[in-house]
């Protein structure tokens, strides 16, 4: 895995809600640049801590952006290419890397080679591109029925082991890294897709750039399978992002530190990985939605900044907007936002500031981007864990009680010094035969304490 990706703090935008384009596309329309738009959210990142940007899809498609109708052209909804160009030259400028949203698995019945297969049916020189069968009349009253992601009906699946398929992708791949300069993708729906395709892909990708990095979006199964068997840097890290808000939900810290035990303590399933971690995204309710206590925004984002993996905001997220689902589509979770509004907003300030305070942090503690895991305490509503890497040792407790409490902690051998708060300026704790008494611990806070052993 690529070190910069390994040592990134990710923004996730969503362009086409954020620069409000019309939900579908008319495609007779001139293409309006809108993409300008985002340059101002690439400066919040930066201000925020992040040093590189997921972009949701930016592509010609029908409607939300992953129904894709050319891999080649810009959504015109967004702008043109030459627009496309233009931020990513402004995100390089502010030392930003780009990552775009890499759509695969299907495309939408619009896409061209679709389009031509439903005009000409059997006779379609492109029919091999698909999964059809000619034997069953369609939904729409196509002579034929066909694979698509998940039952969706818009999303047609494409026939991966076709090599003029895996061509025409391959070569898109290579335009957007050649245009646009990007340093990775997020593959959408990996876990729908072959994993013998996805190898090939990252063997295609690293031949144009070795530290290029490759990032599926997987909901279920063993992340193994993709990290190893579809030769993939990284993979959404659902089981944590489940973890972290039902253990508030349910005052159950055990469930999220069993699965950082599972995943990076000494027998981790995934040790030497860096998975892909969030507390929302474009496809679920927002957090701040599905919490109780407002007051718990904080330790959750104590744990995304704190826990082993690549930490990912998703914009908006950081001022504790909420949202949820509408009634078949997910618009609602991708709005166009002002971001000189949310930062009137006190609540959502301080909120703000606190990421910002972590991504920092994070971005200078080696321990935080690259240590080991270590559980050493825990309760129903608090968790204290070890994060060690060469020339830094940490030790993080997290709270999420309505009230002040005070933590016992043993370190794993008998060190001598004291525990000096880097999350908190001018804080420290004496540390004796490696034990130490953290008090207080800070209601819906953290500390990130580092050990200082005498001479």
């Amino acid at each position: 895995m690529a070190d910069w990706a390994r040592d990134a703090v990710f923004y996730h935008l969503f362009p086409l809600g954020l620069c409000d384009a019309p939900r579908q596309n008319d495609f007779n329309a001139a293409p309006q640049a809108r993409l300008g738009r985002l340059v101002p959210w690439l400066d919040h990142a930066r201000e925020l801590g992040a040093s590189a940007i997921l972009l949701g899809p930016v592509l010609e498609s029908g409607s939300h952006g992953y129904d894709t109708v050319d891999l080649f052209q810009v959504d015109r909804r967004l702008g043109q290419r030459e627009d496309m160009m233009a931020l990513a030259g402004e995100a390089r400028q502010r030392g930003l890397r780009l990552v775009l949203d890499g759509v695969f698995n299907h495309v939408g019945r619009a896409f061209w080679a679709f389009r031509d297969v439903l005009a000409h049916g059997r006779d379609s020189r492109f029919r091999d591109w698909f999964h059809l069968d000619f034997n069953r009349r369609g939904e729409q009253g196509e002579p034929f029925t066909y694979a698509t992601w998940n039952g969706c009906h818009d999303l047609v699946k494409l026939n991966l082991a076709n090599p003029e398929v895996r061509g025409h992708l391959f070569e898109a791949a290579a335009s957007w890294l050649r245009d646009f300069q990007i340093s990775g993708l997020r593959l959408d729906a990996a876990d729908h897709i072959e994993l013998a395709f996805l190898k090939e892909l990252a063997a295609y990708c690293r031949r144009l750039d070795p530290e290029f990095w490759l990032m599926g979006e997987v909901v279920h199964g063993d992340y193994q399978n993709w990290l190893k068997g579809g030769g993939l840097d990284s993979v959404t890290n659902y089981e944590c992002y489940k973890g972290i808000y039902s253990s508030h939900l349910d005052a159950n810290y055990f469930e999220i530190a069993h699965s950082l035990r599972r995943q990076s303590g000494g027998y981790g399933l995934y040790l030497g990985h860096s998975l892909y971690n969030f507390l929302d995204n474009h496809d679920v309710d927002r957090l701040a939605s599905k919490l109780e206590d407002q007051a718990h925004l904080f330790p959750c984002h104590c744990l995304l900044f704190t826990m082993p993996g690549t930490p990912s905001i998703y914009y908006g997220s950081e001022f504790g907007i909420k949202g949820v689902k509408a009634a078949g589509h997910d618009w609602t979770l991708r709005p166009a936002l002002n971001l000189a509004e949310l930062r009137r907003d006190r609540a959502g300030r301080e909120l703000c500031q606190a990421v910002a305070r972590l991504a920092h942090l994070r971005a200078a503690c080696p321990a935080l981007r690259r240590g080991d895991y270590e559980e050493l305490a825990l309760s129903n509503l608090s968790l204290v864990f070890s994060r060690r890497a060469p020339g830094q040792w940490l030790v993080v407790a997290i709270s999420a009680e309505k009230e002040p409490t005070a933590q016992d902690v043993q370190l794993p051998r008998p060190v001598n010094g004291r525990l000096v708060d880097l999350l908190n300026p001018g804080q420290e704790f004496p540390l004796r035969g490696g034990r130490a008494r953290i008090d207080p611990l800070w209601p819906c806070w953290a500390r990130v304490l580092q050990v200082e052993e005498e001479a």
